[in-house]
C-alpha cells in the first residue's frame, strides 16, 4: 500500500514529515449527484509564483512535494471538492500549505475493516467540504477550526448552475472584476489516525448569495449561497489568532456583486482535465455583471 506524505514547517521552523495513507485521503468515484453541486469547484490559474508574490510566503512545502512525487501545483482550471484534492492554502505560517479539501475533525474516528473505515470517512467528508458562516460556530466539525483554524483559499473564480426553465443547468464561472486572484474563507483542522498519520484538512465558508449569484445559484438543495470572499484588508484580519466570535461573525459577510463577473460557459468543462485552460471558455458572448 503506497503512503502518501507531505510537508510542513513547525513552529521551531523544521521541516516535518506528515504521512496520509490512502485509507484516509480516499479519491475514488462519487454518484453523478455530485456532478452538479456548486461551491464545490473552485479554479486557481495561476503559478505557485504568483501566489507567493500575493501573499507574501514561501514555496518550500510546494516544492518538496514536486521534488518528491513530480506532481506541480501549477493551473488548475477546475478543482473538484469531491476528490479530496490537494490544494494551496494560506495561514499563518510563513509558507504555503498543502491541505486536503474536505475536513477532517481532530476528533474524528473510523471502525471497521479498511474498506468500511474509507466508506465511513469520505461519507463524513461529503458534509464538511461546506461550512456554512450561519452554523459554523455550532457545528462540530467546525466550532473548534472557526475559533483557531482559519485560513484563505486562493481562487482565480468558482462555478454555479443556473437552473433553466426548461429543466436544463447552464454552468457559469463567477470571478471578481477587478483582479485575478483572491481569497475565499476557510478553516482547517489536523486529524491523527490510529497509525499516528496527521492529515490537515480544510472546509470552505459560504454566506447567502448577492444578486448577481443568487439569479445563477437557483436550484439545488442549498440555493442561493455563495463563497464568503474577502478583500484584501479582511484577508489580513481573518488570519489574525486573537479575532473574538463578533469580529469572525463580521467577516464572513456576502461579497457585493458590483465586484464580481459571470458568465455561461460549455456544459463539457467537468469531463475536462483540470490543466485545461478551454474550461473557461465563454458559451456564449456577454457578461453578467
Amino acid at each position: 500500500m503506497r503512503t502518501f506524505f507531505i510537508f510542513v514547517l513547525s513552529s521551531s521552523g523544521r521541516k516535518q514529515r506528515i504521512n496520509a495513507s490512502p485509507v484516509y485521503v480516499f479519491m475514488g468515484t462519487f454518484p453523478n449527484l455530485f456532478r452538479f453541486r456548486m461551491c464545490f469547484k473552485n479554479a486557481l490559474s495561476v503559478n505557485v509564483q504568483q501566489l507567493a508574490k500575493k501573499y507574501g510566503k514561501l514555496l518550500s512545502v510546494i516544492e518538496m512535494y514536486h521534488e518528491v512525487y513530480g506532481e506541480k501545483h501549477d493551473e488548475k482550471y477546475h478543482i473538484n471538492a469531491f476528490t479530496n484534492p490537494l490544494c494551496p492554502v494560506i495561514t499563518d505560517n510563513p509558507q504555503i500549505q498543502l491541505y486536503h479539501w474536505g475536513l477532517i475533525p481532530h476528533w474524528f474516528r473510523a471502525s471497521g475493516s479498511l474498506q468500511e473505515r474509507q466508506k465511513e470517512l469520505q461519507d463524513f467528508r461529503s458534509k464538511t467540504y461546506i461550512a456554512r458562516c450561519e452554523t459554523v460556530f455550532e457545528k462540530a466539525s467546525f466550532r473548534s477550526p472557526i475559533l483557531r483554524g482559519r485560513c484563505l483559499i486562493p481562487s482565480t473564480g468558482y462555478f454555479e448552475y443556473h437552473h433553466e426553465k426548461n429543466g436544463t443547468k447552464t454552468p457559469y464561472f463567477i470571478h471578481w472584476k477587478d483582479t485575478g486572484l483572491f481569497s475565499m474563507a476557510g478553516i482547517y483542522d489536523y486529524w491523527k489516525n490510529p497509525d499516528g498519520q496527521e492529515i490537515y484538512s480544510y472546509s470552505l465558508i459560504t454566506a447567502p448569495a448577492n444578486e448577481l449569484t443568487g439569479w445563477i445559484h437557483n436550484g439545488g438543495t442549498h440555493n442561493g449561497r455563495m463563497p464568503v470572499i474577502f478583500s484584501e484588508e479582511d484577508e489580513k484580519r481573518w488570519l489574525q489568532p486573537d479575532l473574538t466570535c463578533q469580529e469572525i461573525t463580521d467577516l464572513m459577510k456576502t461579497f457585493p456583486a458590483e465586484h464580481l463577473q459571470a458568465y455561461a460557459i460549455k456544459p463539457d468543462f467537468i469531463r475536462k482535465h483540470p490543466n485545461d485552460a478551454t474550461i473557461l471558455e465563454a458559451e456564449q458572448t456577454g457578461l453578467f455583471q
